[in-house]
C-alpha cells in the first residue's frame, strides 16, 4: 500500500510570535502524527543518529531532512540540522534552525544554551542576554550563567545591569576582593567615582585586619583622583607594614607620574632589595628598569649595581643571577665579568644546565678543551639526560685526538636517546661516531653509525659526503655513494671537498670524462677546502686530479698535479712513486 506523506514546509522563527524573552512561542497549530507517521519518523531519526555516530554525515543529513518532511515540528531535527548548516558555513540558516529548535522546545536547556552561544559568536549580545536570563530564571544556583551575564551586560555597556548581576553573585558568595574590584571598575567606567571608591571602602571596612584590602582602597582613591586621601591610606599601611610591596609599587607609579624620579628610584630599590618581594615582582621591575635604561642610552652601570645589590641581599636565589648573566650577555660584556655570575649560579644550583652550557660556550670559544671536558663531565652527573653535554665533551675529546674517550662519550650519549631527543644533535652524534670508528679501522661499524645518522637527519651533508667517499675508497656500493654525493653538491655546489668526492666516485666507476668535469670544478674552488679531521685535503684533490687526467690521456698534466700534491703530502709513498715513474699506480 502506498503511503502519502503530507508536508507543511520548514518552520522557522519567522512563524513564531516574539515575546519579551526573545524566544517566542509557536503560533500555528501542530497536527498530530498518525501512528504510521510516528513509526516512520522514529525509524528515520534513529537511523540518522546511527549514521551521525559513524561519521556518515551526508547520510545523516539526508535522513534528518526526511524526518522534517514527516514532522516539521520536531525540535530535535532542527537542532541537529542547525549543526550541519553551521559546518557548511550557512550561518543564517544555522541560526534560524537553532532558534526554531529553541522555540519548539523552550524547556530544553541544551537548545537554549547552544542558541545563546550562537548569539555570542555573532556578537548579538542583546538576544544572548534574553536567553541567558531565561536560563538563570530556572537555575538560580548556576553562578556560571551570572558570570556570562556580567560579561554580556558589559559588552552592551549596560553597566547598571552589570552591577546588578554582581550584586546577585555577592548574595550567593558574599563580598570578596574579586567582586568588589569588578564592581569598582564598572562604577569607574560609568563615571561614578564616588560609588567606585565606596565599594572598595566597604571591602576594607569589612576586613579591617587585612592591609591588602586597605591598599586596594587606596588604589581606588588614587585612580579616581582623590590623591591626598590615597596617600594618607598608604601612610597608615606603611606605618604598620613598612615593606608592603603593593603600596610601595603604587607609590612608585605615583611619583613616576609626578616626574619625581629620585623618589621613584628610591622606592624601586626598596622593593627590589626587600626580602619579601616575590620573584615575579623583582622580574617585572628589573625588566622595566632595563627598558627605561636602554631608552635613555643604555648605560649599564646603574642596572648592574642593582643586580649586585639584589644578589647581596638574597644569597640563595638563582633566578636574579640568571637574569643578570643574560643582561650582561646582551650588553656584550667580557666573558671574564660574566663567568663569576654563572659560577655563583652553579654553586647554588649545580644542576642548572643553562648556566653550565653558557660556561661551556665560553670555554669552547677560548679553545680550552680541558675546561669543556671538565664542565661537561660534572654536568653529566647532574643532568644525565641532557645530550648537549655529551656532544660538547665528545667533540672536545675528538679534537684532542682522544678517540677512545670520545667514542665512549658519544656511546653514553646515544644511550639516552628517546623520541623527544633533538634530531640534529643525535644525527651529529652518529656522524662523529662514524668518523671515529673509521679512524680506528672499524669500517662496518662506521657505516652502521652513518646509516643511523641519516635515519635521524637524511640531509646531514658532512655525513653524506664522508660516507660516500669511504664507500668509493672501498669500491663498494658506488651507486649509493653517487646518490649521496649528488645531494651534497645540490646543497653546496661550489664546495671543493664535495666536488672532489663526486669526481672520485665517477673515477671509480671508470667514467673518466665526467670525473674530469667535476675535478676541474673542485680545483677552481680548492681554496675553500677545510683541512681538519678527515676532510679531503688540497693534496688529496691534486692527487685525484692527476689520476683522473692520467686516464683522460693527459700524462703531462697528471704529473703536474701529482707534483703539486706531493708538496702537501711529502710522505705519501704511492704519490712519490707516481712522480718518480711518471705513471699512475693504485694504492
Amino acid at each position: 500500500m502506498l503511503m502519502v506523506v503530507m508536508t507543511v514546509g520548514i518552520l522557522s522563527c519567522s512563524t513564531v510570535a516574539k515575546t519579551s524573552d526573545g524566544l517566542g512561542v509557536v503560533t500555528d497549530e501542530r497536527p498530530q502524527l498518525s501512528p504510521e507517521q510516528a513509526r516512520l519518523y522514529d525509524h528515520f531519526f534513529l537511523e540518522a543518529m546511527v549514521q551521525r555516530q559513524k561519521g556518515q554525515n551526508d547520510a545523516a543529513f539526508d535522513l534528518l531532512s526526511h524526518c522534517l518532511d514527516i514532522n516539521p515540528h520536531a525540535a530535535e531535527v532542527y537542532y541537529f540540522m542547525a549543526q550541519y548548516y553551521n559546518a557548511l558555513k550557512q550561518t543564517e540558516k544555522s541560526l534560524d534552525y537553532f532558534q526554531t529548535a529553541a522555540c519548539l522546545n523552550p524547556q530544553n536547556e541544551t537548545y537554549l544554551e547552544t542558541l545563546a552561544q550562537v548569539y555570542i559568536r555573532q556578537q548579538n549580545y542583546q538576544d544572548a542576554i534574553a536567553v541567558v536570563e531565561k536560563l538563570y530564571g530556572r537555575h538560580k544556583d548556576r553562578e556560571d550563567l551570572l558570570e556570562m551575564l556580567f560579561q554580556l551586560y558589559q559588552e552592551v555597556e549596560d553597566y547598571q545591569n552589570a552591577v546588578a548581576v554582581l550584586d546577585r553573585i555577592e548574595t550567593i558568595d558574599g563580598k570578596s576582593e574579586r567582586l568588589s574590584l569588578a564592581k569598582s571598575e564598572v562604577y569607574t567606567r560609568m563615571g561614578n567615582e564616588k560609588a567606585a571608591v565606596a565599594e572598595m571602602a566597604a571591602l576594607a571596612k569589612q576586613y579591617p585586619n587585612d592591609l591588602n584590602y586597605l591598599a586596594m582602597y587606596g588604589e581606588s582613591l588614587m585612580m579616581n583622583g582623590e590623591t591626598k586621601q590615597a596617600l594618607d591610606v598608604y601612610d597608615r599601611i606603611l606605618t604598620e607594614e613598612p615593606n608592603n610591596n603593593r603600596v610601595l609599587m603604587s607609590l612608585r607609579t605615583y611619583y613616576q607620574a609626578q616626574e619625581n624620579q629620585e623618589m621613584a628610584d628610591s622606592l624601586t630599590r626598596r622593593v627590589l632589595l626587600g626580602r619579601n618581594t616575590s620573584l615575579e615582582e623583582k622580574t617585572y621591575l628589573i625588566r622595566q628598569i632595563v627598558g627605561t635604561n636602554e631608552q635613555a642610552g643604555g648605560d649599564s652601570t646603574e642596572v648592574l649595581r642593582l643586580f649586585h645589590q639584589m644578589m647581596a641581599v638574597d644569597t640563595t636565589d638563582v633566578d636574579i643571577p640568571m637574569l643578570c648573566a643574560t643582561y650582561m650577555d646582551l650588553k656584550k660584556m667580557p666573558s671574564d665579568s660574566i663567568k663569576p655570575v654563572l659560577n655563583r649560579i652553579l654553586k647554588l644550583a649545580p644542576d642548572n644546565s643553562a648556566a653550565r652550557l653558557h660556561l661551556v660556550g665560553y670555554a669552547w670559544a677560548e679553545d680550552d678543551k680541558d675546561r669543556v671536558i671538565e664542565l661537561c663531565q660534572t654536568a653529566r652527573e647532574y643532568n644525565p639526560d641532557d645530550m648537549a653535554f655529551y656532544y660538547y665533551q665528545g667533540i672536545a675529546y675528538y679534537q684532542r685526538d682522544s678517540l677512545d674517550q670520545a667514542l665512549s662519550t658519544f656511546q653514553n650519549g646515544v644511550s639516552v636517546i628517546n623520541e623527544r631527543s633533538n634530531a640534529d644533535i643525535v644525527s651529529d652524534f652518529y656522524e662523529v661516531m662514524g668518523e671515529i670508528l673509521h679512524k680506528k679501522g672499524r669500517v662496518e661499524e662506521a657505516f652502521a653509525a652513518y646509516d643511523s645518522c641519516l635515519q635521524w637527519k637524511p640531509d646531514n651533508i658532512p655525513c653524506l659526503n664522508n660516507y660516500a667517499y669511504y664507500l668509493s675508497l672501498r669500491n663498494e656500493n658506488l651507486s649509493k655513494a653517487e646518490t649521496m654525493s649528488m645531494k651534497t653538491l645540490k646543497a653546496e655546489p661550489k664546495n671543493a671537498t664535495y666536488l672532489d668526492t663526486f669526481a672520485w666516485i665517477l673515477f671509480m666507476q671508470e667514467r673518466y670524462a665526467e670525473a674530469k668535469i667535476y675535478i676541474d670544478q673542485a680545483l677552481q674552488n680548492v681554496e675553500t677546502v677545510a683541512l681538519n679531521g678527515d676532510s679531503i685535503s688540497n693534496a688529496a684533490i691534486y692527487e685525484h686530479a692527476g689520476d683522473i687526467y692520467w686516464y683522460c690521456k693527459d700524462p703531462d698534466k697528471a704529473l703536474t698535479f701529482w707534483q703539486d700534491a706531493l708538496k702537501g703530502d711529502a710522505d705519501n709513498k704511492v704519490l712519490i712513486r707516481k712522480v718518480k715513474l711518471k705513471k699512475y699506480f693504485k694504492e
